[in-house]
């Protein structure tokens, strides 16, 4: 079975593959090459987030009260990105008359099944294995949906094409004036003084050597939760706004905006922290700006020189987005060139600008 499994094309997701590893290992729990294939299989279909993010119990608290807040007995629920299927047994546990909930990657949709049926509510809750752009009122949902669930945003909104899917969903899934949950999200920046942060990503030496010729390839430094906590970034201002969008009538047209960051206490600018706010329903909302825990990770722009700073003194970038990409830009200055760097491919510049 191990030697027909490698065979096995993956143009299903896995699920061939994985039915023969896993009836493998019923009969030889030991055996050393099913677990190393299964593993691997595991982790090339099944994105590691799912798992810190069903441990988030504030992430969890906040949807669940959130769906206690819009959904209504008798409705019907649209839930994209089932994952193990807790957003969608959440909106039945409030009443919802049926959830369908889609799954692009049939490993999830089957194990989110399961699930379901452990708890009870097979017979409310239908996971249809497909992309929601996929999905086709009458074949798939018998009728348009009241509210709309989703969590398909990454640590700055826009990675997992959360805008291009919802304006698809809200337009041809959901009923006129449907709900929807998150209702609306908000991107950030600020200045943030690190040391710690930037030794993690530009070591400037080691044992001995000058390593500074490669300090290029770190624009956009993605930092962990446990990398968070440890380097203990430092806010030398405000948050001020970039982009607002509202995921129940979502606009994908690109956006554009300079803003002035402002210190407001002396220290060195290490970086441009950009973070977002998103309210799920009225007085509920979820961040993962520099206050807040959880499983979110962050984003900080690195300046290509730290600059020292006084209280007053203004940063000055834009920012950009396509709908599904973020970019942040500066000028050096006058007589420097503009530049650009979107998820860490080009290179940053900063314009300092005294107040």
């Amino acid at each position: 079975m191990v030697e027909t499994a490698k065979l096995e094309p993956l143009t299903d997701g896995g699920l061939r593959t994985a039915e023969l590893l896993s009836r493998a290992l019923s009969k030889d729990p030991h055996h050393h090459e099913a677990q190393i294939l299964l593993e691997r299989l595991y982790q090339m279909f099944v994105p590691r987030w799912h798992f810190p993010m069903l441990a988030d119990e504030g992430r969890n608290h906040a949807y669940a009260a959130a769906i206690r807040a819009k959904v209504r007995p008798g409705d019907v629920v649209l839930d994209i990105g089932c994952g193990a299927g807790l957003t969608a047994m959440l909106a039945a546990r409030a009443g919802a008359k049926h959830v369908y909930t889609c799954e692009q990657q049939p490993l999830i949709a089957q194990a989110a099944v399961r699930v379901i049926e452990a708890n009870g509510l097979a017979d409310r809750i239908t996971v249809i294995p497909k992309m929601s752009h996929n999905l086709i009122v009458g074949p798939d949902l018998p009728e348009q949906a009241d509210v709309v669930i989703s969590e398909i945003v990454d640590t700055l909104l826009l990675g997992e094409g959360a805008l291009a899917t919802l304006e698809h969903a809200m337009r041809h899934l959901a009923k006129p004036h449907a709900r929807a949950i998150p209702e609306r999200g908000t991107l950030m920046a600020q200045l943030v003084e690190s040391d710690k942060l930037l030794s993690l990503w530009r070591p400037r030496s080691a044992e001995g050597f000058d390593l500074s010729e490669f300090h290029h390839f770190a624009t956009v430094a993605r930092i962990t939760p446990s990398d968070f906590a440890t380097c203990g970034l430092t806010p030398l201002g405000p948050a001020s706004e970039l982009f607002r969008f509202d995921f129940m009538r979502p606009d994908t047209n690109p956006q554009c905006t300079t803003e002035d960051l402002a210190c407001s206490v002396g220290g060195t600018i290490h970086a441009v922290f950009v973070s977002f706010q998103m309210d799920l329903a009225p007085g509920i909302r979820l961040t993962n700006n520099l206050r807040s825990g959880g499983h979110w990770g962050r984003t900080a722009f690195l300046l290509e020189n730290p600059m020292p700073s006084t209280p007053g003194d203004l940063l000055r970038i834009t920012a950009r987005h396509d709908a599904s990409q973020f970019s942040l830009s500066a000028r050096k200055g006058p007589a420097g060139p503009d530049a650009t760097y979107s998820d860490g491919k080009d290179r940053t510049v900063i314009w300092m600008e005294r107040a």
